[in-house]
C-alpha cells in the first residue's frame, strides 16, 4: 500500500519558470512591434545636444567679435524644417556628406521657442545665448507627421545644454 500523497498540479519552482518564460517572450514581442519611431527621437535629441554643443564651442573658440563682418555663419546655430546646424552647413549643396555641424532629417522638425529672428541662434564668447535668448531657448524637435510627439533640447541662460521631454 502506497500512502503517499498524489500530486495533481504544478510545483511552486515549474509555475515560477513558466511565469519567467511568457515574461521574456511578451517583452521581446512587444519591443518588436513598437517600431523605431519610439526611440528614433531620443536618438535625434542626442545629436542635437551634440550639434549644438559643436556650434557653442566653435563661437567659443573663435575670438571674432559678433559684430566683425567676417563670415560668422559657422558660429551661430540655425534651425529650419529638416534642418539644425550652423547656416553654412544647412545651406550646403553637400547634403550627402556627413558633417559634425549639422543634423538633417526630412521626417522631424527643428523649431525654436520663444521663436528667434530668421531663426538663427547667436553666441558670445563665453557660449551664452545672446539678443531675444539670453533668457533661455528651447529647441522643439517633433515628427513632420505627428508634432504632438516631440522632445526638447534646452539652452539655458549661461549656455547648458540639456535634454528635456515636457518643455523647457
Amino acid at each position: 500500500m502506497d500512502n503517499s500523497p498524489t500530486s495533481k498540479g504544478f510545483t511552486l519552482v515549474e509555475l515560477i519558470i513558466v511565469i519567467i518564460i511568457i515574461a521574456i517572450v511578451s517583452v521581446t514581442a512587444v519591443s518588436r512591434m513598437s517600431g523605431r519611431s519610439s526611440f528614433e527621437l531620443y536618438a535625434l535629441q542626442d545629436q542635437v545636444i551634440s550639434v549644438v554643443r559643436q556650434v557653442q564651442v566653435n563661437r567659443m573658440q573663435s575670438n571674432i567679435d559678433s559684430s566683425s563682418s567676417l563670415d560668422s555663419d559657422n558660429f551661430r546655430l540655425f534651425a529650419n524644417s529638416n534642418c539644425l546646424g550652423s547656416p553654412n552647413a544647412c545651406s550646403s549643396d553637400e547634403n550627402t556628406e556627413p558633417r559634425s555641424d549639422r543634423v538633417m532629417d526630412d521626417e522631424y522638425s527643428f523649431e525654436y521657442l520663444p521663436n528667434l529672428t530668421e531663426n538663427i541662434l547667436e553666441f558670445d564668447l563665453l557660449g551664452n545665448p545672446l539678443f531675444v535668448a539670453s533668457a533661455g531657448v528651447g529647441i522643439a524637435i517633433s515628427e513632420q507627421r505627428n508634432t504632438s510627439n516631440r522632445v526638447w533640447v534646452c539652452i539655458n541662460e549661461q549656455g547648458f545644454v540639456s535634454a528635456e521631454i515636457g518643455g523647457c
